[in-house]
C-alpha cells in the first residue's frame, strides 16, 4: 500500500480543531503530529497530499442507500453510486435489499456482491431482506455476512411488506441471531384509509396526506411492542411525535437507534410547490412544524444517525405525476455537503456531525472491526479534505448519479475536494481509482471460512 503524509491539514481532535499532518502506512492512520518532522516513516514515501490548511475529516459512512443495478440499471449502478458518494465524502455504504430481484437469499446475495465488488469504488456493507417466504431461514443471510435486516417493511412494501403476525414472527428471529431490524415505520391500513378518501387528487401534495405523520407513529409504536427484545433501528424518521416516541424508550434503557435524512431536515411540504412528483418519498416530506423537533433531536443526540435515503428514479419515472410516480430521492453525493454547510451555519456541531455520519454509524453497524472509526491511529485512513470557504451550488447536471436531478436543486453546499479510502485517493475532481476498488465489509454474523 502506500504511504502517505498528508500535509497542513486542520483535524478535529479532542473536541478542537488543531493543525497538524497525517502518515499513512498500509491503509491506516500511523501518526498524527503537528510538525511533520517529527513524523517517522519506514521505505520510501510514495504521496504527500498538500492539505493547504483545508479541514480533514472522517469520510462519512451512508448506512442506507439503494444503489439499484441488475434489473434497475437505468437509475443507478454500483460505479454511477459509488462514485456520487465518493465525489460527496461518503467512503463506506450499506446498501438496502429492495432490489430487482429483492436479496431474500444465498443466491440473492451472491449476485448483488458480485454486482458490487465488481463495480464499486468504495466500501460497501450489504442488508438482508425479510418476507413471509424467507422468515425462518434469516440466519442463511446473517451467516454469509449481511450487515443487518431491512428495511422491513411495514407498509407499500409489496413482496417485501410485512403484516402484524409476520413482524413479530421476523423481530424475534431476528433478535435470537443477535442482528438488528431495520425499520420502515408507516402504518399500512392508515395510509390505506386515506388513499381511499383523498386519492383521486392529483394535487402532489395529496402524498402527504395520504400518508400522515400518524402513520409512522402508529407503526412505530406497533414495532416497538413487538420488538422488545431486538436490537431496533428506525429509518429516516420525520415526525416530532417519532423523536419523542424514541426518546422514551431510550432513556428506559431500550437497545434502539434512528436516523434522519437530510430532505426530510431541509425540505417540507412546500417543496411541493417547486418539485411537484419529484418531492415524492416514503415517508413524504412533512410541514415544516415537524423540522425544529428533528434538528433539536439530532443535536440532542435523540437521532444517531444521518442517513441519505438515496433512492434514484429516472427523470422520465418522476414526470408521471403525483400517484404514478416511484417514491424516492437522490442523496448520496449531497448528504456530507449539505450538513457541512449546517455545520458552518451553526445549525449542529461538527463535533455531532462527525458522530451522526461517521461514529456512530459504525458502532452500531459493527464496522468498527473493520476499522472504521475516526480519524485516530489503526483505524482506515478514510478521509475528505474540504476547503470550507468555497461553497457550491448545488445542479443536479453536475452530480454523478444516472438520475440526473437533485431535490436540492440551488441549495449551498460544501464539498469535499479530496475522498481517500484506505489512504488512497478515490475522487479528485472524478474518479482516482478503477472499478472494484471497494472492499465488502462482512457483517457481525458472518461465518468465516
Amino acid at each position: 500500500m502506500t504511504d502517505t503524509i498528508i500535509r497542513n491539514v486542520r483535524i478535529f481532535i479532542g473536541g478542537k480543531l488543531r493543525e497538524g499532518n497525517v502518515l499513512i502506512e498500509d491503509g491506516r492512520i500511523e501518526r498524527i503530529s503537528k510538525v511533520v518532522s517529527k513524523i517517522p516513516y519506514t521505505g520510501s514515501l510514495d504521496q504527500v497530499v498538500e492539505g493547504r490548511g483545508d479541514l480533514a475529516l472522517p469520510g462519512g459512512i451512508d448506512v442506507h442507500v439503494h444503489f439499484r443495478g441488475m434489473g434497475e440499471e437505468m437509475k443507478e449502478d454500483w460505479y454511477t453510486g459509488s462514485c456520487a458518494a465518493a465525489a460527496g465524502g461518503v467512503t463506506t455504504v450499506i446498501d438496502h435489499p429492495n432490489t430487482d430481484p429483492p436479496l431474500l437469499s444465498r443466491r440473492d446475495f451472491h449476485r448483488r456482491f458480485v454486482d458490487a465488488e465488481r463495480m464499486s469504488i468504495i466500501d460497501f456493507g450489504l442488508n438482508g431482506g425479510v418476507c413471509v417466504e424467507n422468515i425462518g431461514r434469516l440466519s442463511e443471510l446473517w451467516h454469509i455476512g449481511v450487515t443487518s435486516f431491512g428495511e422491513i417493511f411495514m407498509s407499500d412494501g409489496g413482496r417485501l411488506g410485512l403484516g402484524h403476525s409476520d413482524l413479530e414472527r421476523c423481530l424475534s428471529e431476528i433478535s435470537g441471531l443477535g442482528a438488528i431490524a431495520c425499520i420502515h415505520a408507516e402504518d399500512d391500513e392508515t395510509n390505506r384509509r386515506l388513499s381511499r378518501k383523498y386519492g383521486k387528487s392529483r394535487d402532489p401534495r395529496v402524498y402527504s396526506i395520504i400518508r400522515p405523520p400518524e402513520s409512522e407513529e402508529t407503526a412505530i409504536k406497533e414495532a416497538l411492542d413487538l420488538g422488545k427484545k431486538t436490537k431496533l433501528h428506525f429509518c429516516h424518521i420525520s415526525t416530532m411525535n417519532a423523536v419523542g416516541l424514541i426518546r422514551r424508550v431510550k432513556d428506559g434503557g431500550g437497545d434502539v437507534t434512528c436516523e434522519v435524512t437530510p430532505h426530510h431536515l431541509f425540505l417540507s411540504t412546500i417543496e411541493y410547490e417547486r418539485l411537484g412528483s419529484y418531492a415524492k418519498t416514503n415517508p413524504p416530506l412533512r410541514d415544516p412544524k415537524h423540522q425544529p423537533a428533528l434538528w433539536r433531536g439530532l443535536n440532542e443526540r435523540t437521532i444517531d444517525i444521518i442517513a441519505s435515503d438515496h433512492a434514484p428514479h429516472t427523470i422520465e419515472e418522476k414526470e408521471r405525476g403525483i400517484h404514478d410516480a416511484p417514491p424516492g430521492v437522490t442523496g448520496v453525493e449531497t448528504l456530507i455537503p449539505l450538513m457541512l454547510a449546517a455545520a458552518k451555519d451553526g445549525r449542529i456541531s461538527l463535533e455531532r456531525l462527525i458522530e451522526a455520519t461517521r461514529l456512530n454509524p459504525a458502532e452500531r453497524f459493527t464496522l468498527t472491526p473493520h476499522q472504521k472509526g475516526g480519524i485516530e491511529v489503526g483505524s482506515d485512513a478514510d478521509l475528505i479534505i474540504i476547503n470550507t470557504e468555497s461553497p457550491r451550488t448545488i445542479r443536479g447536471e453536475e452530480l454523478h448519479s444516472k438520475a440526473g436531478w437533485t431535490p436540492f436543486e440551488g441549495m449551498e453546499a460544501l464539498f469535499p475536494r479530496i475522498t481517500m479510502l484506505r489512504g488512497s485517493i478515490i475522487w479528485d475532481d472524478g474518479p482516482a481509482v478503477k472499478r472494484g476498488n471497494g472492499n465488502f465489509l462482512h457483517g457481525a454474523g458472518a461465518i468465516q471460512v
